[in-house]
């Protein structure tokens, strides 16, 4: 089975409306096992490959997330564009608890995880600028302007690790930043796509306005999950119209990112770390 489109679903997302099942399949991969079985499903024509993020019925910790694994079973499916869902913190008034955000910058706050596949034997720094693809965005934009949910254009997500959610402090710091959302998932994994050549792009999903507003309660996971639940239903509405105007979209520098990148001499490589990564770079070495 293949797919060259890719949903990963963040908390509470767990299937998209309207799809017909094709089959499910475990991958494993050089860096262990996925979150989940992969779900290939059919939408109006178009196989995409389907993974949430947390394991069915959340399971994972957002470090506990095998965003490399993820990443390479995507690959392997023959995934060229990445569609990730994920529940955020507003850091701003206008960004409000229910909004849609198609993101256009990260901030990594990350502490905790393996962030590349460049290591043990191979030097690699790929270009990550613009972290989301502007193709993808431009399209995810078009379609929900055709919807009457409240989105925003961009903003700039702050990854922390958590699991705790921010100190009043830590939240008010990255609101200095001029930073929009915070959230716990999008990093490494917007990394990981880039390294592996294919494009990626996040809709942010607000739940809440964390805690730097001190004239109000602070975020709890009763008031994400009562958020999420409405964000969760309209995101389910709109991936099918999302994922039929990707399906259109050609050639990408994305999936040309690692074209320059490695600076180490492939026959230096060790056979291992070239068998890991041949999925990705072993056009380049040939």
């Amino acid at each position: 089975m293949t797919a060259n489109i890719g949903v990963i679903g963040g908390s509470g997302l767990y299937g998209i409306e309207g799809a017909k099942l094709i089959g499910e399949i475990d991958i494993p991969t050089p860096f262990g096992m996925p979150s989940d079985v992969i779900s290939i499903i059919d939408m109006n024509g178009q196989k995409t490959a389907f993974l949430p993020r947390h394991g069915r019925g959340h399971r994972l910790l957002p470090t506990e997330v095998p965003s490399k694994a993820n990443i390479w079973a995507l690959k392997y499916l023959g995934v060229e564009q990445i569609v990730s869902v994920s529940a955020v913190g507003s850091l701003i008034e206008e960004y409000k608890p229910g909004d849609f955000v198609v993101c256009d910058q990260l901030i990594d706050r990350t502490k905790s995880r393996t962030n590349s596949y460049f290591g043990e034997g191979i030097v690699g720094h790929a270009e990550f600028a613009e972290p989301f693809c502007p193709g993808m965005r431009e399209a995810v934009l078009k379609v929900l302007s055709r919807y009457k949910h409240p989105y925003h254009k961009k903003g700039t997500l702050v990854t922390m690790e958590g699991p705790l959610f921010s100190t009043r402090a830590e939240s008010e710091l990255h609101r200095s930043w001029k930073a929009h959302l915070i959230g716990m998932t999008a990093l490494p994994e917007a990394k990981l796509a880039r390294e592996a050549e294919i494009c990626y792009a996040t809709i942010a999903m607000v739940t809440d306005y964390d805690c730097w507003r001190k004239n109000e309660e602070s975020v709890s996971v009763e008031m994400v999950i009562k958020v999420m639940e409405n964000n969760v239903k309209a995101a389910k509405k709109i991936l099918p119209d999302i994922i039929d105007t990707l399906k259109s979209r050609k050639d990408c520098s994305c999936r040309h990112a690692a074209e320059n990148a490695v600076m180490t001499d492939p026959l230096k490589i060790p056979y291992e770390t070239r068998r890991k990564l041949s999925l990705f770079y072993g056009k380049y070495w040939k």
